[in-house]
């Protein structure tokens, strides 16, 4: 069974995009349409302190009439972030996103961000498990 840790390593991205939380919505949105994300971490320093996504934004700023310039990330971020070590294996992460109707997940070890994943992501790394498990049941099969 795969870790998230090995879904971290295959991303091959050690940046973490992050917006802090005095920034504009705006800030974070453009932020997002230049990484072609869906969404961001909300980070004050090396602390965590929220996500924003394109979600927050359309409910938070367009359906209520709110000015992207004119908004704080803080205003409209979600704050109770939820994570997972990058020892929980995929499947257990993706029935976390399935439970809280989550897109992206926040990998923390001790307290430290070390990535954020996608269900995107973790639908892949399950599709690559499974296409791994074929192979090696299709050699044995053929001796």
């Amino acid at each position: 069974m795969h870790t998230v840790k090995q879904i971290l390593r295959n991303k091959e991205l050690d940046e973490i995009w992050s917006v802090t939380p005095d920034a504009t919505v705006f800030e974070a949105i453009k932020e997002m349409a230049d990484r072609r994300a869906g969404a961001l971490l909300v980070m004050e320093g090396d602390a965590l302190k929220g996500i924003i996504s394109e979600r927050d934004y359309a409910r938070e700023v367009i359906l209520q009439g709110r000015a992207s310039k004119d908004t704080l990330v803080n205003e409209i971020m979600s704050s109770d972030v939820i994570s997972v070590p990058s020892n929980l294996s995929i499947e257990a992460s993706l029935a976390v996103m399935t439970q809280h109707n989550i897109r992206h997940l926040p990998i923390v070890d001790n307290d430290q961000v070390v990535g954020v994943l996608s269900i995107g992501d973790l639908v892949k790394g399950i599709i690559n498990e499974q296409q791994s498990t074929i192979d090696n049941l299709q050699n044995y099969i053929r001796g």
